[in-house]
């Protein structure tokens, strides 16, 4: 099963390289009609946003032939477009910067590729061009060089919105069939939860929180009312990308602070043994394990837990 899932995505990235490298043909050689090719509009690109580099470091960057590069700068310097400038740390090297008529050009050319983009993009709704966008970002942050872990000041948590319940449920469905091999059965259990939560909130005393990273969904906790002194803490979920961050701290935390502000008497909650992380967090909170019972609701050798915390 692992194999055929490995080849399915080779599949998919290899179709995907089909389709946008024929995308990006359209734009670099119908929609630039530009007189360069396209590593020489890289090479403008590089220079105007490079604080005077040297050869060796436009080399790296654009993965280029240093022979090559260096014909492409003896082109440019003849035609104007760049100046040489001695180092004034090793008097050996020579820093490179586009000169004003190689500025002007880049101009021109950034000009045109940016018209492309929106030519491209101007048949999509906003929304649409939204997914796209974060898509991208995705592909960048996945597949680029490893960057910085985020901070938890990063994290925002904030109330619901359109929209959030459902990308609630299908995390759901998607994160503990991966990591536990939960069936179908858990995603409409949460379904049922999200949905009663929807048309039958009580705004006071029920709540639902969701984590923000960058702008991106990466967590979520409910509280809901069980009676009028018992709230129920349901649905914590903490994406993967995002743990070690804090967030499932600061998301239980919120539903006992809020749960006190609102009265109740006591958090009660359900969760499973295999959950190692959220019961961690739980304990921390100051909940007491109370009960277990096995169970097969959505899987096999499952033994659900019941947790508390009095006021």
């Amino acid at each position: 099963m692992a194999q055929t899932r490995r080849d399915q995505s080779v599949a998919a990235v290899r179709h995907f390289n089909r389709f946008y490298t024929q995308k990006i043909g359209v734009l670099t050689d119908g929609l630039l009609q530009s007189e360069f090719s396209l590593t020489e509009a890289r090479l403008f690109y590089e220079l105007h946003h490079r604080e005077a580099p040297t050869a060796a470091e436009l080399s790296r960057e654009l993965a280029l032939d240093p022979g090559y590069l260096s014909r492409l700068l003896r082109s440019f310097s003849n035609q104007g477009f760049i100046e040489r400038v001695p180092s004034a740390l090793d008097g050996r090297q020579h820093l490179l910067r586009l000169s004003a008529k190689g500025e002007q050009t880049y101009a021109r050319l950034n000009n045109r590729s940016e018209d492309s983009i929106r030519t491209l993009l101007s048949t999509l709704r906003g929304d649409e061009r939204e997914r796209i966008v974060e898509a991208m970002q995705v592909i960048e942050e996945l597949l680029g060089e490893k960057k910085p872990r985020a901070s938890a000041e990063a994290v925002v948590l904030r109330a619901h919105r359109p929209g959030d319940i459902g990308w609630v449920i299908q995390r759901h469905g998607e994160i503990y069939s991966q990591e536990y091999g939960w069936d179908e059965r858990f995603e409409a259990l949460v379904a049922g939860i999200a949905s009663k939560f929807i048309l039958e909130r009580e705004p006071e005393r029920e709540r639902c929180w969701i984590a923000e990273l960058n702008g991106r969904s990466v967590g979520s906790v409910f509280l809901v009312r069980e009676s009028k002194t018992v709230a129920k803490l349901r649905l914590l979920l903490v994406e993967p990308s995002a743990r070690g961050l804090g967030v499932g701290t600061r998301l239980v935390d919120a539903c006992v602070r809020f749960a006190r502000e609102a009265g109740y008497r006591k958090v009660r909650l359900w969760t499973d043994s295999q959950l190692l992380a959220a019961r961690h967090l739980y304990e921390q909170a100051g909940f007491e394990h109370i009960s277990s019972e096995p169970h097969s609701d959505f899987g096999e050798g499952l033994v659900s837990e019941t947790w508390e915390l009095k006021f």
